[in-house]
């Protein structure tokens, strides 16, 4: 074997050696900077918060940005509280409905449910027994799926009498007793009835009236985040 042959024998495997090194140092790169992305990913994830309801928190009339969802993860955030808000609102949406979906709904594992249902089972003047049972069978169905429940009280419109007005409004703070959770007593609490604050239809909240609504409900969202910690 002639010295050049040895020589080039020699540079091809120190060239391999290379290679093979080079290519298991980029692996391992890559392998910890991947696991690096993922703990940060993991770590960054925070606490999820799933609000079941109708319109007002699906955000009918607002542009996306706007919906109560939104401003109130944006909220948390400014307050330090890194928390996922999930917008499952639905139009139209009665206490029925919400029964309908809320398993595919908790499939997302959240640590809170908000639930905001009731406003159309009382504009439509449905049953409030009817309306207390949907409820019932939500609420049991996220405490056994491990989640805490903040449940949005609402009130009937005036118009359909004192009697059923009484019976419907009855219906949140009774489940709140039953179920042991916590109970916001009414979801739309100095927003309802105030024309600057709502769209034309004068019962959704325009932009304005997110804001108190959220003001009202991040103290609420916020102590449900902290027993989900301790």
């Amino acid at each position: 074997m002639t010295i050049w042959k040895v020589r080039e024998k020699r540079r091809k495997r120190c060239s391999l050696w290379q290679y093979g090194l080079l290519r298991t140092l980029v692996n391992v790169t890559l392998t910890l900077a991947l696991m690096t992305f993922a703990s940060s990913l993991s770590a960054g994830q925070g606490q999820t918060v799933l609000m079941i309801g109708d319109s007002l928190t699906a955000g009918l009339g607002l542009s996306h940005d706007q919906s109560i969802p939104v401003r109130l993860e944006a909220a948390l955030k400014e307050q330090g509280i890194n928390a996922r808000i999930i917008n499952a609102g639905v139009s139209g949406d009665t206490s029925a409905g919400g029964r309908s979906r809320l398993q595919w709904a908790l499939s997302e594992k959240p640590d809170v449910v908000v639930i905001e249902l009731g406003a159309n089972d009382g504009l439509r003047g449905l049953d409030p027994k009817a309306t207390f049972e949907n409820l019932d069978a939500m609420i049991g169905a996220a405490k056994r799926a491990g989640t805490r429940v903040l449940l949005a009280g609402m009130m009937a419109p005036p118009n359909l009498g004192a009697e059923y007005s009484g019976e419907f409004n009855r219906v949140f703070p009774a489940l709140a007793r039953k179920h042991d959770v916590t109970l916001m007593p009414f979801f739309l609490e100095d927003v309802a009835a105030v024309p600057e604050l709502n769209q034309d239809d004068a019962i959704h909240p325009n932009e304005k009236g997110v804001v108190v609504i959220v003001q009202n409900l991040l103290p609420y969202v916020r102590q449900m985040l902290r027993k989900t910690d301790g």
